[in-house]
């Protein structure tokens, strides 16, 4: 695809989307705009300026908290099924936006167009299970000891969700959290990452399309552009009782210690540090597709990236030589152009940190067999192409112990007993996501329990990355203990309340404590 068709594709999708592709204001509702300082989007893929936009001042800040308390009082009151119907039109609309906006995150983040396809989808199948769940936020019935009484728990809306993303998912990783948010009656105020400030853009206009159509108030949907100092608003605000963050464990600890000081709630999705366990009784060709797409798709910049693969000796040689042999056919490019497998990386300073660990490893006493280096010339003018590579390593390198978001992948090899590989497996800080590649039933099984896998997800003859909405996402250790999408995530975006109703005429006390008048 030529840089014009290119730039035309884009124009044409930010105007489908609502937004006119030069100097931009951020929304702080859905229709007043920020005047801070400006943030320049650049795309990866081409060095192009997109748009301008503007950072949120403390002001504009106040009033969007204030907008979004207004707006809770009144969608709390909306029966949770009605919520959810809001919820399923916003998942309509998603539907009709579905390329524009995969284009979109394809170009602003550089991952390619059908991850950024997938990526709406995505938020697509967040809405469908949202839309079941709003009739599903059950509590439970328990007999009381008390007779003529009743006990029973529910849970009520929490009020203002505040939500920190990252640039690597700019928008499904907002909709996680935001579909299931709404149909529990809370309002959301959104950070986005300021690398990615148009995708948050996007689909602030997308639900403000939604919002007006149902006569509802602005403020369930809020947006907040800029740095970490914007950031620090949400995380300091005892009128968000609900802060939602997504990035570096660095970051997290920062974003845990600021709502825990005002004894706030905390969702972290942070760093991971995630590995393929590939034993002798594996799957050599699955355990390739497995690896090198956990390894290098986004460019190896997901949070679930496949950054180790611990091998057994005695298929060490063979795995190393697929994987070398399948290294040789990625193509590295344009990612929408869908004949490349990887795009750039975000920016400069990822680049920089891909060169970093490359020459890391080598000081370690590591070896490349699969050389990296910095794409230049025609089709790369963006400087953030990087090739992916493969280092062979041991598990207790410095480097190897960190997360480097890039595509670099580190080949280790255990000995003996499956055992041996899951203790390699866990020896790192983080906890989110692994795999183990085996046809022993054995070997699973004992990946999945209790003495296996210390991560927060765990698959058998799939990769590390690829997690479904239907499936709490959440990792354990350095990683935030966090919980989003599936399953019953969706409690911790409400309070919990338990009830005792005395229908009698006596008023028995528990335990059976007498206090007679």
């Amino acid at each position: 695809m030529t840089e014009i068709a290119v730039r035309f594709d884009i124009e044409n999708a930010l105007k489908i989307l609502g937004i006119t592709p030069v100097n931009h204001g951020t929304w702080t509702g859905s229709n007043s705009f920020g005047s801070g300082e400006n943030i320049s989007s650049i795309s990866p893929v081409d060095g192009a300026t997109i748009a301008t936009v503007k950072t949120t001042t403390q002001n504009e800040y106040e009033n969007v908290i204030k907008t979004a308390s207004e707006a809770f009082k009144i969608w709390r009151k909306l029966p949770a099924p009605q919520r959810g119907e809001v919820v399923r039109q916003f998942g309509e609309k998603l539907r009709e936006m579905k390329e524009p906006l995969g284009k979109l995150v394809s170009y602003e983040m550089g991952k390619s167009y059908q991850e950024g396809l997938g990526e709406v989808q995505e938020m697509i199948d967040i809405c469908d299970f949202a839309v079941g769940l709003s009739r599903q936020l059950h509590g439970l019935t328990m007999h009381s000891e008390r007779p003529g009484h009743r006990m029973y728990e529910q849970y009520h809306p929490l009020g203002i969700v505040g939500i920190i993303s990252a640039f690597n998912f700019p928008v499904a990783v907002w909709a996680w959290n935001t579909a299931i948010a709404w149909v529990c009656g809370d309002v959301c105020v959104w950070k986005p990452s300021e690398k990615t400030p148009l995708c948050g853009i996007a689909c602030q206009h997308i639900a403000a399309t939604v919002l007006k159509a149902n006569d509802l108030p602005e403020g369930i949907s809020c947006l907040i552009n800029g740095d970490y100092k914007v950031g620090e608003m949400l995380t300091h605000d005892k009128r968000v009782p609900l802060v939602s963050a997504t990035g570096s464990i660095g970051m997290g600890k920062i974003v845990a210690q600021a709502v825990a000081a005002r004894l706030g709630k905390s969702l972290l999705e942070l760093g991971g540090n995630n590995a393929i366990i590939v034993t002798p009784d594996a799957d050599i060709k699955m355990t390739v597709i497995g690896a090198v797409f956990g390894a290098v798709g986004t460019a190896g910049q997901r949070c679930t990236s496949t950054r180790r693969l611990i091998v057994h000796d005695s298929i060490y040689e063979k795995v190393k030589d697929a994987l070398v042999k399948a290294y040789k056919q990625l193509q590295i490019g344009n990612p929408l152009n869908e004949k490349n497998h990887v795009g750039p990386l975000i920016d400069q300073k990822a680049v920089t940190d891909y060169q970093q660990a490359l020459k890391k490893v080598v000081e370690e006493g590591g070896k490349l067999i699969v050389e990296g280096g910095v794409l230049r010339g025609n089709g790369y003018e963006s400087g953030c192409y990087v090739k992916p590579a493969i280092a062979e390593a041991k598990p207790d390198f410095e480097i190897v112990q960190h997360e480097t978001f890039a595509p670099v992948l580190y080949l280790l090899k255990y000995q003996g007993d499956v055992e041996n590989a899951i203790q390699i497996q866990n020896g790192v800080v983080q906890g989110l996501s692994s795999a183990i590649m085996t046809n022993n039933l054995r070997e699973a099984e004992l990946f999945l329990s209790a003495e296996g896998s210390d991560c927060g997800i765990a698959n058998v003859n799939i990769g590390t990355s690829g997690a479904e909405i239907g499936g709490a996402f959440g990792g354990e250790k350095e990683t935030g203990g966090g919980r989003e999408s599936g399953s019953d995530a969706w409690k911790f975006y409400m309070r919990r309340q338990t009830n005792t109703i005395n229908y009698s005429t006596e008023l028995p006390l528990a335990q059976g404590i007498k206090f007679n008048l």
